[in-house]
C-alpha cells in the first residue's frame, strides 16, 4: 500500500501538481476572458453522490461563478452530473448552488471588492487536496475584445522569444 502512494505522488509531481492534489476540472476559458487579480482556496459543501461523481472526474466549470448571498459565499452553475450508481438513492440536483467554505473576513473582503470595483468571483479549478474537494476562486476583471487580442499577442511574442533563446543556446553549446 505504501508503494502505491509513493508512485501516485511521483505521478502527480510529474504533472506539476503538489503530491496528493488531483485536478477534477479547470476553467481554462476564465484565464482568456478575465484578468485574474487574486486567487483563493476554499472548501465546498457536497453530498456523497457528488463526491463520487467528482472522483470519476466529471464536472463542468464553464459557466460557474461565485456570489455572496446573506453573508455566505455560494457557487452557482457548477454542473456535477449524478453518479450512475446513486439512482436508487435519488442522487442530487446537478445544477444546484453549493456553499463555499471561507472565513468571514474573506467574505467581507469579497463583498467590498466586488461592490466598489467591477470585479467578479470565478472558479478556476476544482481539485482534491488530502481527500477533500477544494475550489480555487479567482477575483477577476472582465476583458474587452481588444484586451483579449493584446493578451494573445503578448503570449505569442513571449513564446517566440523563448524559442529563439532556446535555439541560440542550443547552437552555442
Amino acid at each position: 500500500m505504501a508503494q502505491a502512494k509513493k508512485t501516485k505522488a511521483k505521478r502527480d509531481a510529474k504533472k506539476g501538481e503538489p503530491a496528493g492534489d488531483r485536478t477534477v476540472a479547470s476553467n481554462r476559458r476564465a484565464r482568456h476572458d478575465y484578468d485574474i487579480l487574486d486567487t483563493f482556496e476554499c472548501g465546498i459543501v457536497l453530498v456523497g453522490s457528488e463526491v463520487k461523481s467528482l472522483r470519476e472526474g466529471k464536472a463542468q466549470l464553464a459557466d460557474a461563478y461565485a456570489r455572496v448571498d446573506d453573508r455566505e459565499l455560494w457557487l452557482v452553475s457548477l454542473h456535477v452530473p449524478p453518479w450512475k450508481f446513486a439512482s436508487g438513492f435519488g442522487g442530487h440536483d446537478p445544477d444546484r448552488k453549493r456553499k463555499l467554505l471561507v472565513h468571514r473576513h474573506e467574505i467581507d473582503e469579497f463583498v467590498v471588492k466586488t461592490q466598489t470595483q467591477p470585479l467578479t468571483l470565478i472558479p478556476l479549478k476544482l481539485y482534491f487536496h488530502e481527500g477533500k474537494v477544494k475550489v480555487e476562486l479567482g477575483l477577476a476583471r472582465g476583458r474587452k475584445l481588444h484586451d483579449k487580442r493584446h493578451a494573445i499577442r503578448e503570449r505569442d511574442e513571449k513564446r517566440e522569444a523563448d524559442r529563439s533563446v532556446r535555439a541560440a543556446t542550443r547552437w552555442s553549446s
